[in-house]
This record gives structure tokens, C-alpha cells and sequence, in this order.
């Protein structure tokens, strides 16, 4: 009888070979690597039985805790530090740096004209966010979508209190004019705790980890020819920036949001004074084969 060492080895040269004839090239790699880095995973660490059938467990919580407004899987991925790690190694060559998508972009933005107001509720610091999008040369990308979406001044998005915001609040897809710029009016968001009432807020705790995201307003964009963009702007001097619960800080997407008192350029952003502004440039790479795949 061959020894231990040998006999788990034995597993999984078979388990690889199981895949040898997956017609998806890319699939076949993916899942051929996927067994050899678990398999050594298993070896060198050498769960228990009872350690393994927890994780099981674990993991059919997390699928049962997903549903229309909320995907713990993602949550998982952001916490282990899956998903920035997935957004760094696909990073743009030379565009705006991206970040995590967040387990809240579960709806359809509702479409806003440049200048509306995202903010449906009336409530917190008023805020307007000025952006201009560009391709990698500096040309002005016009009509490019961008997609945005924020919790409220307590720190909850729409999809979290559905009995309390209206849906859509904090959301807004707009479309970028000719000079690839669009504006808009908000309020300034709040940080917050990520969901801590399901699997990941059992693994945070039994961690000692915080659940905290510094403040922060998502954004995906899209235009013709070029790579979609999945990033943030973050809020420059809150609380959390040196240790974001999902590692999805970095420093070229900390933006001031800087308090204007001036009443004439609040009256031309149909805001009152005082209130917060931030301004901010993207750029996204044209796309390659590589992305259409």
C-alpha cells in the first residue's frame, strides 16, 4: 500500500487528468490550477474531518444568504482580499486605477440627466461630484456611461432599508457630454460597517477584524472601444482610508471633497451654501482582444 504522501498525490495527478480533455482551453487550465494550489492547501495545513464538513457548511450559509439585493459570495471574496486582488492583477496599463464592485450594485441605475440630483432623500451634507472622462490619449470620451451609486449619510444603501429609502436613492446612470463630462448633485456619503448579520460577519468576529469601509462613491464606466472601469472615489481624511475592511483603497482615488461657502457658485450647481465639492478625472484604456474574449 503506497504511503500517505504518495496516495494524496496519487488523488491528485487523477483529479488533474480527469480534466485533460476540457475542449475550453482557458477552463482546463483554470480548473487543472484550481485543483493542484487546493490540493496543496490540503496537504500542507491537513484539515480535520470535522474542520473540513465546517467549511462546507460555511460556504452553503454563504450561498444561502445571497439573494436579489445582496451577494455574500462577494462579500466573502472581498474580505479574504480575493477581489482587489482579481481587479490588481487585470489593473489598466495606464488609466484610472480600479477597485472592488462591492456586494450592493444589484439593481439597475435609474437614467439621470447631468445635474440631478442622485440624493432622494434630503438629508446630509449636499454635495456635488464633477467628473470628466477620457481615453487614454486625453480625448474626451462623449456619451460613455457612468454608473454611480452611494449609501446615505447613516451609512445604508437603498437595496439595506427598502421600508426606508426609496429605490434608486444614492443610484444614477448618466451619459457624459460632448467634452466627456457629466456633474452631479448628492450628498456626502457616510462610511460604514459592511453586512455583519451573515457567514462574513461570523468570520470577522471570530477574527477580532472590523467590518468598516471608509467613505466612498462607486462608479462603473463604459464607453465604445474601451475597457469597463469598475473603481471608487474615496473621501480624503474620514476614518478607515489605512484599513478598509475589503483592502479596495488606493491613494489616486482619495479625492478632498472640498466645502465651497461661495453663495454664486452654489446658486450654479442649484445647491445651497455651504457644500462639499469633489472633481475628479477617469480614463480607460482602449480595449484589446484579450477583453472580448
Amino acid at each position: 500500500m503506497p504511503g500517505t504522501d504518495e496516495a494524496t498525490k496519487a488523488i491528485t495527478a487523477a483529479v488533474v487528468d480527469s480534466f485533460v480533455d476540457t475542449p475550453d482551453p482557458r477552463l482546463r487550465e483554470l480548473l487543472q490550477g484550481l485543483v493542484l494550489h487546493l490540493h496543496d492547501y490540503i496537504r500542507e495545513l491537513r484539515p480535520t474531518i470535522q474542520e473540513w464538513e465546517y467549511a462546507v457548511d460555511y460556504l452553503t450559509a454563504v450561498g444561502q444568504t445571497c439573494g436579489p439585493t445582496r451577494q455574500e459570495f462577494i462579500l466573502l471574496s472581498d474580505v479574504l482580499g480575493v477581489s482587489m486582488l482579481v481587479e490588481t492583477v487585470n489593473e489598466q496599463g495606464g488609466g484610472t486605477e480600479s477597485t472592488v464592485l462591492g456586494p450592493f450594485h444589484v439593481v439597475e441605475s435609474p437614467e439621470r440627466e447631468s445635474g440631478d440630483n442622485i440624493d432622494l432623500m434630503g438629508t446630509g451634507t449636499p454635495c456635488v461630484v464633477s467628473l470628466r472622462v477620457t481615453s487614454a490619449d486625453g480625448g474626451p470620451l462623449a456619451g460613455a456611461s457612468v454608473d454611480v451609486w452611494q449609501c446615505t449619510e447613516d451609512g445604508f444603501y437603498d437595496v439595506q432599508q427598502p421600508d426606508v429609502q426609496p429605490l434608486g436613492n444614492g443610484r444614477g446612470l448618466f451619459r457624459t457630454d460632448g467634452e466627456g463630462r457629466v456633474w452631479f448633485r448628492t450628498i456626502v456619503a457616510s462610511h460604514y460597517p459592511i453586512p455583519t448579520d451573515g457567514p462574513v460577519g461570523t468570520l470577522l468576529g471570530a477574527t477580532g477584524r472590523h467590518p468598516y469601509r471608509p467613505a466612498h462613491i462607486h462608479f462603473i464606466v463604459e464607453a465604445d472601444g474601451h475597457r469597463t472601469l469598475t473603481t471608487h472615489i474615496f473621501v480624503a481624511d474620514g476614518p478607515y482610508l489605512d484599513s478598509d475592511a475589503v483592502f479596495a483603497v488606493k491613494e489616486s482615488l482619495v479625492v478632498d471633497f472640498a466645502q465651497v461657502d461661495d453663495e454664486e457658485k452654489a446658486r450654479e450647481y442649484r445647491v445651497t451654501a455651504p457644500f462639499r465639492m469633489a472633481e475628479f478625472d477617469i480614463t480607460v484604456e482602449p480595449a484589446t482582444d484579450k477583453d472580448a474574449q
